[in-house]
């Protein structure tokens, strides 16, 4: 696998017009940016899946090939990476098939059953989900779908920060929440194009730190997966994030579940924001580590609101 270029995203930007609106980049007077410069929120959780994933699908299922369209996908996701192939397919007629774990976010599953697409429940978490969909694909010869090894993902979720770029140029750093790690690569693709004088620094949960360990190690590792933050919920880093993150990220931070959960009340108090978990992972760390963005100019993603 390659990663996409900037121009595959320049490609993405033209096919997602015709599908979704760009999202809001805000500044908010009460919300607290700490010793930040000032603040920025780019507001994933709004769209029509409630989070940027939908980006990734929508440009997966439009460049594949019509035989393989009609044979279907299947995906393995907490959630957010199945609302976006079970949204994809339904606009582009695909059969889909979404394995999740057992007892899913019943708002997430809800999403994916009234799409069109099929739900299996499997497993007790992400890890334990992934091999069953590996095997449901090989048996009913429809294409499997990863969450991140897939350049066309990237591509679209790069999308996001070719807006964020757009809006608010002058940005010094933008932080990232990482599960499976696409958003932050895809960042850091887009940064190195349009704002290389920007930083990209992933954030994760210290509960299930996969791929923060696998990028401090240079290689992928496997890491106990115990985390309630659903979005950052993986246990082992991804190789395709991986190799980008590791020729340009600048930093990766990891967090308490407890520091997650109160960023989430602070963006619903002070941004009117409904903020997932790792929808307010990239606050939580502008507070958790003032020092290191003292004096910048800080955008944070929040990447989706699927409470």
């Amino acid at each position: 696998m390659q990663p996409p270029t900037i121009t595959d995203v320049l490609e993405a930007r033209t096919l997602l017009r015709r599908h979704l609106p760009p999202t809001p980049a805000w500044s908010y007077p009460t919300l607290d940016h700490g010793p930040a410069a000032s603040l920025t929120v780019k507001h994933e959780n709004v769209q029509p899946t409630g989070a940027f994933k939908v980006r990734g699908g929508l440009t997966l299922l439009a460049g594949m090939e019509p035989g393989e369209r009609a044979r279907g996908v299947v995906g393995y996701s907490t959630g957010n990476h199945a609302q976006s192939l079970a949204y994809a397919a339904a606009q582009f007629g695909v059969p889909c098939a979404i394995v999740m774990p057992r007892d899913p976010n019943p708002g997430k599953a809800r999403a994916v059953t009234a799409l069109g697409a099929e739900l299996v429940e499997y497993g007790a978490n992400f890890d334990e989900a992934r091999p069953y969909a590996e095997k449901l694909a090989s048996e009913r010869g429809m294409r499997l779908v990863s969450a991140a090894n897939e350049p066309a993902i990237l591509a679209g979720v790069g999308t996001a920060y070719f807006e964020l770029f757009e809006d608010a140029p002058r940005t010094d750093t933008v932080i990232v929440p990482v599960g499976s790690g696409s958003g932050a690569a895809a960042a850091c693709i887009v940064a190195a194009a349009l704002a290389p004088h920007a930083e990209v620094v992933a954030v994760q949960s210290a509960e299930a730190p996969a791929a923060h360990d696998s990028w401090r190690a240079g290689e992928i590792v496997e890491r106990p997966n115990r985390t309630a933050v659903e979005g950052l919920a993986t246990g082992s880093g991804f190789a395709l994030p991986q190799l980008v993150l590791k020729q340009r990220l600048k930093d990766f931070l990891l967090l308490d579940d407890a520091v997650i959960e109160q960023a989430r009340q602070i963006l619903a108090r002070d941004a009117h924001t409904l903020a997932e978990g790792a929808g307010a992972a990239a606050l939580a760390a502008l507070h958790t580590y003032p020092d290191r963005f003292a004096g910048r100019r800080v955008a944070v993603m929040c990447t989706g609101g699927n409470v």
